[in-house]
């Protein structure tokens, strides 16, 4: 299970812990990502680039913005913008 810190209209998602347990939890990330409010902004944290989380949220017609923190720590943020 994903643990989303809210910070007003910021949601803060951070799987660095899950993965590191061997999850992998896209799924519940593409869930709460679909149920989220419009106009609501998603930070998520993640160990590495994951080119594949990135595509698919990028298909649900999100723009994704990549920033490496740490040589382990990448931060993808979006804003959704419309209903998915």
């Amino acid at each position: 299970m994903i643990d989303v810190q809210l910070d007003g209209e910021r949601a803060i998602i951070d799987v660095r812990g899950n993965i590191a347990r061997g999850e992998h939890p896209k799924n519940e990330i593409f869930k709460y990502v679909k149920e989220a409010p419009v106009g609501t902004i998603i930070e998520i944290h993640v160990p590495f680039r994951a080119e594949p989380l990135i595509g698919a949220l990028s298909s649900f017609g999100l723009n994704v913005t990549i920033t490496e923190l740490a040589p382990d720590h990448f931060r993808l943020m979006t804003v959704k913008l419309n209903e998915i």
